[in-house]
């Protein structure tokens, strides 16, 4: 059974114009120890899927509709207190975007570890600053780092002390959600190679949200591609970079300039992101595809082009983007 299973998954923002359909019946699965990459445009839903994850949708945010099931249990019956005590940092913890709001100014970097544990854990005082200082070595900082503040921290400080915060009691799934951004190469490529050992080490799974292909490509085994609140495309990493079979994921690896080969023009994508309070109907991307046809106009089916590789577009039915792109 997959730790982790999305069935048909909606949540919304209610606002006075109408619904905002952030995720719109999304489908997705998640193995032990695997590491999936969700990649989109900005607003496309990637960081409200993994805010449902944990009954943490922020208001006017809520889940409608579907089902969240981790390790056997859907979360989505659950309420705060059982959430906050069953699954929360225990089965499920996040690496927040943006370290450097994520740490409280007013305490020490120790002390928002010790938090984790002794709410969450239950630990005592003395357990949970022992295991902070085990925490901090895990990450390669030194314990000194447990007594200081956010400010005194560097960048790449502060994203440390939010993964080892994120690991504090095992969990199975630990979320990243943009954990480089902000941070100059050097050090995002120290803080993807330490998430890269921690996950190899721990065994445990990964769901890295990012609009950075770059980050997707060194870290993530599997795929989805989001747009506009629909998964329009999910496979293993090489599949989706090498041969992708919707437009959007096609357009969105031509735009990337590549350090070898021959010398190719950029691709980009016309137009503007649709309004998700008025999605246009059938297909979410026809209206800035350079292949839509009028069978756009209705929902795609999703295919299964290669093994557990799947594609929702109706060129992928008719065999006109395999023709196209020459797969």
């Amino acid at each position: 059974m997959a730790l982790l299973e999305i069935e048909n998954l909606k949540t919304y923002y209610y606002t006075l114009k109408g619904p905002v359909k952030a995720v719109d019946d999304v489908s997705l699965t998640l193995e032990r120890g695997r590491i999936l990459g969700i990649a989109g445009e900005s607003g496309c839903g990637k960081s409200t899927l993994v805010w449902s994850i944990l009954g943490m949708v922020p208001p006017p945010g809520k889940i409608v509709s579907g089902s969240i099931i981790v390790d056997g249990v859907d979360v989505t019956k659950l309420s705060e207190d059982e959430l906050r005590k069953k699954i929360r940092w225990r089965k499920v913890s996040m690496i927040f975007q943006g370290a450097m709001n994520s740490l409280n100014p007013v305490y020490t970097a120790g002390a928002q570890i010790e938090e984790v544990l002794r709410y969450h854990g239950g630990m005592s005082k003395v357990e949970a600053r022992n295991r902070v200082y085990e925490l901090l070595e895990s990450v390669g900082l030194d314990r000194s780092i447990a007594s200081r503040y956010p400010h005194e921290l560097s960048g790449g400080q502060k994203q440390r002390v939010v993964i080892s915060m994120a690991l504090a009691l095992e969990p199975d799934i630990v979320i990243a959600d943009e954990p480089t951004t902000a941070l100059d190469v050097v050090v995002q490529a120290q803080i993807l190679n330490l998430m890269k050992r921690l996950q190899r080490e721990k065994g445990i799974s990964v769901i890295l949200i990012t609009h950075d292909l770059a980050v997707i490509a060194e870290l993530s085994e599997y795929v989805a591609i989001m747009y506009a609140g629909k998964i329009v495309e999910y496979g293993p990493s090489e599949n989706i970079f090498y041969k992708p079979r919707h437009p959007y994921t096609y357009l969105l690896m031509k735009s990337v300039p590549k350090l070898k080969g021959p010398k190719e023009s950029l691709a980009y994508i016309p137009g503007q992101p649709p309004d998700l309070i008025n999605p246009p109907k059938g297909c979410r991307f026809a209206p800035r595809c350079p292949w839509a046809m009028e069978i756009c106009s209705r929902d795609p089916e999703e295919a299964e082009v290669e093994k557990e590789h799947r594609v929702a577009c109706w060129l992928e039915k008719t065999g006109g983007m395999r023709a196209k792109l020459g797969f």
